[in-house]
């Protein structure tokens, strides 16, 4: 079974903010060997999850969607879940998966410190 994966993120009208998740994506891709990995937006930002899923429907038979999402917020426990029903509708022969949001990562609060320590550290 081939797996794809879709970094699923909130979506920005500022597109620096999207071509920043995109690049994630890329990264992901890159560290990971992962060869198909796809961005995809809720709002603002180009593709959304059903464009995501038709770029890569020809050539997965699995897709994990992973939230770029701190936590379980409104956007993943209501809009993804329907989002995800309608993308199955289209592409019923792939079957769909999502994994947490990052919070609750033991990572995060590495991150947190790190972002804390390096913000605290510039002279004044």
């Amino acid at each position: 079974m081939s797996t794809g994966y879709i970094v699923f993120a909130h979506g920005s009208s500022i597109e620096t903010a999207n071509q920043a998740v995109r690049t994630v994506a890329a990264e992901m891709a890159e560290r990971g060997g992962l060869d198909v990995v796809e961005a995809a937006f809720l709002e603002g930002g180009q593709p959304s999850l059903a464009g995501a899923l038709a770029s890569m429907a020809d050539r997965v038979t699995h897709v994990v969607v992973v939230p770029y999402f701190l936590t379980l917020g409104l956007h993943l426990k209501r809009d993804l879940p329907r989002l995800i029903d309608e993308v199955k509708q289209t592409h019923p022969n792939v079957r769909i998966d999502v994994a947490p949001p990052l919070d609750r990562h033991p990572a995060m609060v590495d991150i947190l410190l790190d972002r804390a320590r390096e913000t605290s550290c510039k002279p004044a």
